[in-house]
């Protein structure tokens, strides 16, 4: 069975290789097809990955997988933290997760008879977005700042660590996390400080460190090359220090991406990133250009973000073909799909209707925010944190089989729909960006 893993993987990712550029063309997403090749060598290989067996392990290869997207997501979002368009990604992320999770509660109590703890707990874990499946809907640059792309990048790079109060209330109410008397110590330390400490953890060490290394490279042309390894460094760095001081780990990551984007937009003075100093970068060549004065800023971010973009797409590969064959173990749920439908078809439009009333953006835009909330690598991080807080087979698995039937439905779905929507929107939407951030004026970089 290895062998046949190593065949079918090996072929799979020299042929995604080859042929990437028709897909993008074709109403058919990477993740469907991992999927798929997940599924078929599940059927082969007997039940050999049933995912209560192996929670452990999952949770740790999903984590990873989380943590890397968020740090590729922050580094994509170059407004400054002052601008207005940042409103959106925060209703999103907080306000329409919030109602989400909600409603799917209500859906788990009335609807699939869970107690109240159990339905929080499922409401938690399919209410966040992902950031690892929803790349085709990203900003497809730094400089992005349609509303659509700009907002759906924020909300899943956000909401991924916005949901974790609601899973530890859910195991709370389940008696698998310490409450406290009336709930005290999950708001002041579930809620408050693991949020707004993750936040602010991530940042000061993204700043410190984008700081570091253009003093360094501007000033003594040193700390020059492995930009691979700052990426790493960063991230293990800001999700560990995030972690030892019982804040969200993902928020850190998150925001140490976001705040060595900002560190790279202020030493730019707010201009976009050279196109040519863009490709040096991706390419790893000379060194002059990474210890220029005015080129090192968008070297240092785009070899960062480049490396880590590789990283997102090995992630994927890899935990969207477990998914397959985890599917192929223990089967779907037929309550899973009624979920999904109600999610996809009712409480996400609902919720971001709600969320974006009255705000500058188009319908249009509101009906793909609505449809776009993908569904996927951070609900399976979520899922197996709490199988691994002792749920026990009766609850896990069929919680187990209804989100990854859920999972499987979104790729499926928002698979073969994000090629000709993407497409309808980019030749309908307004000629030209919808915001330009307005440029710092200093005299001095940092």
């Amino acid at each position: 069975m290895v062998t046949l893993i190593y065949l079918v993987v090996g072929a799979l990712l020299v042929l995604m290789a080859l042929s990437g550029s028709v897909l993008k063309r074709l109403p058919l997403s990477t993740s469907l097809v991992y999927l798929a090749v997940g599924a078929g060598l599940g059927k082969m290989g007997d039940a050999w990955l049933a995912p209560l067996a192996h929670v452990h392990l999952l949770e740790r290869l999903t984590e990873v997988a989380v943590i890397i997207s968020l740090f590729c997501s922050g580094l994509k979002l170059r407004l400054p933290l002052s601008d207005r368009g940042w409103r959106l990604p925060l209703r999103l992320a907080l306000g329409a997760m919030t109602v989400t999770v909600g409603l799917l509660t209500l859906v788990g109590v009335f609807g699939l008879g869970l107690s109240l703890g159990a339905a929080l707990l499922l409401g938690a874990v399919l209410a966040p977005t992902d950031p690892v499946l929803a790349s085709d809907v990203q900003v497809e640059n730094p400089t992005d700042t349609d509303r659509l792309r700009f907002g759906l990048t924020g909300e899943a790079g956000l909401n991924d660590g916005s949901a974790f109060p609601f899973v530890m209330l859910g195991l709370g109410l389940l008696g698998h996390h310490e409450l406290g008397a009336g709930g005290w110590r999950w708001f002041a330390v579930d809620l408050l400080w693991a949020v707004t400490g993750g936040l602010l953890i991530g940042w000061l060490l993204g700043s410190g460190v984008g700081r570091l290394v253009l003093y360094l490279r501007r000033t003594h042309q040193e700390a020059v090359g492995l930009d691979d390894l700052l990426a790493l460094g960063l991230i293990a760095l800001s999700y560990g220090v995030a972690i030892w001081a019982h804040a969200y780990g993902f928020l850190a990551v998150f925001a140490a991406g976001l705040a060595l984007r900002y560190r790279e937009a202020r030493a730019s003075r707010g201009q976009p990133p050279p196109e040519d100093v863009a490709s040096v970068a991706k390419s790893n060549k000379p060194h002059e250009v990474a210890t220029h004065p005015e080129a090192a800023p968008a070297y240092m971010a785009q070899a960062v973000l480049g490396f880590t973009e590789q990283l997102e797409r090995m992630g994927e590969v890899t935990l969207m073909v477990l998914v397959g064959v985890m599917l192929a173990t223990v089967g779907f749920a037929a309550e899973g799909f009624v979920v999904a439908g109600l999610l996809f078809l009712l409480i996400r439009p609902l919720s971001v209707a709600l969320l974006l009333a009255g705000t500058s953006t188009s319908p249009s835009q509101r009906a793909l925010i609505g449809w776009f909330g993908i569904r996927g690598i951070g609900s399976l991080y979520y899922l197996f944190y709490a199988l691994n807080h002792e749920l026990g087979p009766t609850l896990g698995e069929p919680l187990a089989r209804l989100v990854l039937t859920v999972v499987a439905t979104s790729a499926v779905l928002h698979g073969i729909s994000v090629t000709p929507l993407m497409h309808w929107y980019s030749r309908h939407r307004r000629p030209g960006p919808e915001r330009q951030p307005q440029p710092e004026t200093r005299t001095r970089s940092p």
